[in-house]
């Protein structure tokens, strides 16, 4: 009974104190106050060995969300949301996948090498008759981090660095990668004035691209590699980027390359059309506007601009045929030689020269079926670092469309049709199109292999009467070669033999002559 008086008696001289303090204070001095308050802090801190930090949603920049503050969101929800008790769902603008992250005024923990840290959420009320300076918004909310003090270096020196990289990395596998295209003339200030962009939803990956197995891994090693560099690529001066160019004829899967690429990266896509860019200067403003963690795409780079010297070839040809033309031009009529003004050396820089080395962590491919055609200096090594060749299908990669379209990793025909494989040139897209059973009768895998060997046996016999016709075109040119060129050596012998004849005529015209005016004297 003496206990409980004595607590109640303690809790009636508390409330008489903070009711006096409250009187006290309307009278006090606010300099005087807040000394008082200062003094009660440190006093406190003695008896509190934790210490707080305050990660708010909004920094400097009052209307942009702080990328501490994201990362440190997109750390929780991956790290900690297991231990929340309050949890909220989302979908994020730039997002693939339902986001789970810890609810509001909640509280979770997190262990890093030995130390224990707390987080609290919280969301600032909004105070009455105020107005928010962010919109219509959700008011802002507050990350508070505590720690023991004795953990002061650990957590501020590694523990934060290692929320921001880890959060960063979620953020980036959680979000929708897209595919870019460059608008026509994008000469902007913004990434909204040059790109447009669609989410990147290709399929493809490494395990259903045709293509020959241990070749696959060296270019799956390559781009491991290449991700896990920053540090070497810093280290021996180079920017952090590198080239690919894949030729070969169509259909080989150059394109889907490109997509695996894309999907075993999480990059995002830039698909570059130089034709839609009016110069070099456009050019550079398209790759600054790129991000880190991209792919900038040039498909048929032979095709897509006159960058070896051929577009001066033809303005000297159409300067001739405009000399021989009598008709006037009107002053206002345009030049039918306009166009994309880029040019080999502004392509040169695009790649490897200084504005290459802004942001990092980019690749650049170029495709082409023709790489003679292609001038040595664009895909030189160290612009093009590797240079892969997407070649005809042959027996393994036809192993993989098999498996992929089928699901037959064995077969009767697979020994018949290797062999005609490797006697034919038949690109991974047209044996894909035999194996894909597109109705009901033709779902049959028996069927679908006997068709692909009826089109390999077809289109060998096609090659060999196409090569039968060439060789006996080769033979007729050949031959009406020679016999232009005898024709020709008749032709010229017979003007000799005139112009001999006329020779010999002249001088007897001209001994008649003499005799005549002999005879005259």
């Amino acid at each position: 009974m003496a206990v409980v008086d004595k607590w109640t008696g303690l809790g009636s001289a508390l409330a008489s104190f903070l009711f006096l303090w409250s009187m006290v204070q309307s009278h006090v001095p606010v300099t005087l106050s807040h000394r008082v308050a200062t003094w009660a802090n440190k006093l406190a801190s003695y008896f509190n060995p934790y210490l707080e930090i305050t990660i708010s949603e909004y920094g400097a920049e009052r209307f942009r969300r702080s990328d501490f503050f994201l990362a440190a969101e997109a750390y929780l929800s991956d790290a900690c949301a297991p231990r929340a008790r309050k949890l909220k769902a989302d979908l994020g603008r730039d997002s693939s996948n339902l986001q789970v992250s810890v609810g509001d005024n909640d509280e979770v923990t997190d262990a890093f090498q030995g130390a224990t840290v707390w987080w609290y959420v919280a969301k600032k009320v909004p105070r009455p008759n105020v107005i928010s300076l962010y919109g219509n918004q959700d008011e802002p909310r507050t990350y508070r981090v505590v720690f023991h003090r004795r953990h002061r270096d650990l957590v501020v020196g590694r523990y934060l660095p290692h929320v921001l990289q880890e959060g960063r990395a979620v953020t980036v596998r959680n979000r929708q990668r897209r595919l870019f295209t460059n608008n026509p003339g994008g000469g902007g200030r913004g990434r909204g004035d040059v790109w447009s962009h669609v989410a990147f939803e290709h399929p493809a990956t490494f395990d259903t691209l045709a293509m020959d197995p241990e070749e696959k891994e060296e270019i799956v090693d390559d781009l491991e590699a290449f991700r896990e560099a920053k540090d070497y690529y810093t280290k021996v001066g180079k920017a952090w980027k590198r080239g690919y160019l894949l030729y070969g004829p169509p259909g080989t899967g150059k394109s889907t390359m490109i997509a695996a690429m894309a999907n075993f990266l999480d990059y995002d896509v830039y698909d570059l059309e130089l034709t839609a860019v009016n110069n070099n200067t456009d050019l550079r403003k398209l790759f600054i506007e790129t991000t880190g963690k991209s792919i900038i795409v040039i498909e048929d780079i032979d095709c897509s601009a006159d960058l070896t010297g051929k577009r001066k070839h033809k303005k000297a040809k159409s300067d001739k045929a405009a000399d021989g033309d009598d008709k006037p031009k009107l002053p206002m009529e345009p030049d039918k030689e306009e166009g994309s003004k880029v040019t080999l050396s502004g392509l040169l820089n695009f790649i490897d020269g200084l504005w290459s080395a802004c942001g990092g962590e980019r690749i650049i491919i170029f495709t082409t079926n023709h790489k003679d055609e292609l001038d040595p200096a664009l895909i030189r090594r160290g612009r093009m670092d590797r240079h892969i060749e997407m070649s005809y299908c042959r027996f393994r990669a036809f192993k993989v469309l098999a498996k992929n379209y089928l699901d037959v990793e064995e077969h009767e025909l697979f020994g018949q049709i290797g062999q005609l494989l490797e006697e034919t040139d038949m690109s991974p897209a047209d044996v894909a199109e035999k194996l894909m059973p597109m109705s009901k009768k033709k779902r049959d895998a028996n069927a679908c292999l006997e068709s692909l060997v009826e089109a390999l046996k077809q289109a060998k016999e096609d090659a060999a009467k196409a090569k039968e016709e060439a060789e006996a075109k080769e033979k007729a040119e050949a031959a009406a070669a020679e016999a232009a060129k005898k024709a020709k050596e008749e032709d010229e012998a017979k003007k000799r033999r005139g112009q001999d004849e006329g020779d010999k005529t002249s001088e007897s015209s001209k001994m008649s002559n003499g005799h005549i005016k002999r005879d005259d004297k």
